[in-house]
Parts: C-alpha cells; structure tokens; sequence
C-alpha cells in the first residue's frame, strides 16, 4: 500500500516462504497403466514408478511382460497384466475392449512404439500403416477410453513417449518421426481440453537411448561415432535415465505442468 492507503498496482500479494515437500513425488496409493514394458525404456519407467510406490498395470502381449512384472513384485507392490496388441487400434477405439481396460488408473504411460528403419523411397502401405497403428492411432483411443474416468474424477496423469523426432526429422525414418512429430501434437491437444478438468497430459521425448530401437545405429561405427560425439552429456542415454522424469510427471509435483514435452537427450537439441 502506499503511504495514503492507496493499492500500489505492482504490488505482489504476500506468499509464505516455500518448504520442501519431498512427499510430492510419493505414488503410494496410485495405480500406473504402462505399454511396452518387456523391456528398455518401458520395463525401467514402471520399475520406476514401482519404486516411488505406485502399483502397476503391465499392458503388452501375452507373455511379454513376466521379467518386468516379476521385478515390480519384488518390490513389494502389485503387478496385473493386461494382454493388449496395440497393432490393432480398430479393437480399442471400438469399444471391444472396454470391459477389460481398468478403471481406476491414475497414471497413464503410453510407451509402446515401433520403428522401421528405410528409405523414404521403399516404403510401402503396410509398413507405414503399422508404425502409426503403433505409434500414434492405438495411444490416442487407449488414451481416451482411460482418460474418461481420469476426466470424472477430476484428476489423473498421462505421459506419452515422444522422441527427439518429434523434433527432428532423422534418416530414413519417415514413419517414425510422422508418427512422433504426432505424438507431440496430440500431447498438446489433449492437455488443452483436459488441464481445465484436472488431468495433465505431457511427454517424454528421450534423445539417442540404448535400446533395440537403436541397436542398428550402434552397431554402425561411422554413425555411432557421429551421434555420441554430438552428445555434450559424452554418452548415449540408458533406459533408467528415463526413471526420474517419468516420476515427476507422474506425480504431484507437476500439477502445473501440461502439454509439455521434455527432452532427456542428454543435451544433444542444445548443440
């Protein structure tokens, strides 16, 4: 105010000093969906979150999910599984599947992805079809049939896995970074309709990550050397750097935090 009691227009209102809150990023009590877990990023993301408390439900095909469920149980939390082929987005969007989908999922990571890697020119219908049915098309409608409840309740998380291509356009890999430049978009339209209802939708966009993904990079020495040499942080990204993000995003700590994708690359979108 000022000396004659008048408002002072620049005036900033009183906030308390702030404390450290480590319990933000507890997931004790919550309940994590995760696609594509049999192993790399999505077997070291629901560890992860298993870690900071969460109980999990491991989507993927039959099978595929044994060593990473077996691995969450270890750690004293629940593993269900749920038998889910995302090569076919016409069974989710339908409806066909609803009576198997959970809930009561707080926690959404969409992490199963595909690449095929070839040239621009030799790509064909079949190929193409079958990374955006993966990549983008079943992530929208599992999307939107575990957002629902997310959106009655008024609270929820989603964590898709985007790609230093949704930046980028890479080599000879057409499909892929069309499919995750997507990724990106959706993330933002989502977040746009649902930040108001109380569910953020965000992404992880993991730059150069040993996995199967890029084993055909690592295994060529003139391109491995390329990529790791552009690197600030001087290596390649392993699965569990993924770990800390995915927590965040996953947890209170970023209620204020929608339709953003962060990059863990590493620094290589700095150079």
């Amino acid at each position: 105010m000022s000396t004659d009691g008048r408002p002072v227009l620049d005036e900033q209102p009183h906030e308390p000093a702030p404390q450290a809150d480590l319990g933000a990023f507890s997931l004790v009590g919550r309940t994590a969906l995760v696609t594509g877990v049999s192993r790399g990023i999505g077997r070291a993301i629901a560890v992860g979150l298993a870690v900071a408390g969460a109980d999990l439900v491991l989507a993927g095909r039959a099978g595929s999910f044994d060593a990473t469920k077996a691995a969450v149980e270890e750690l004293g939390r629940t593993a269900t599984t749920l038998d889910l082929d995302l090569a076919h987005p016409e069974l989710i969007a339908s409806g066909a599947l609803d009576e198997r989908l959970p809930a009561d999922v707080d926690i959404l990571v969409n992490n199963a992805g595909v690449i095929h890697r070839e040239e621009a020119l030799t790509v064909d219908a079949s190929s193409w079809n079958q990374v955006l049915d993966v990549n983008l098309t079943s992530l929208f409608f599992l999307t939107q049939r575990i957002a629902g409840p997310m959106v009655a309740r008024g609270r929820g998380k989603i964590i898709n896995i985007a790609s230093l291509l949704s930046f980028e356009g890479g080599i000879g890999v057409s499909s892929y970074a069309a499919s995750k430049h997507a990724v990106a978009g959706v993330t933002r339209a989502l977040s746009n309709e649902w930040a108001p209802r109380g569910v953020q939708v965000n992404a992880i966009a993991p730059g150069y990550i040993v996995t199967d993904n890029t084993a055909r990079l690592r295994t060529d020495p003139a391109r491995a050397t390329s990529i790791g040499d552009r690197i600030p942080a001087g290596r390649w990204g392993l699965p569990s750097d993924l770990v800390g993000a995915a927590v965040f995003l996953a947890s209170r700590a970023s209620d204020y935090v929608t339709g953003h994708v962060l990059l863990v690359d590493g620094g290589w979108s700095a150079r």
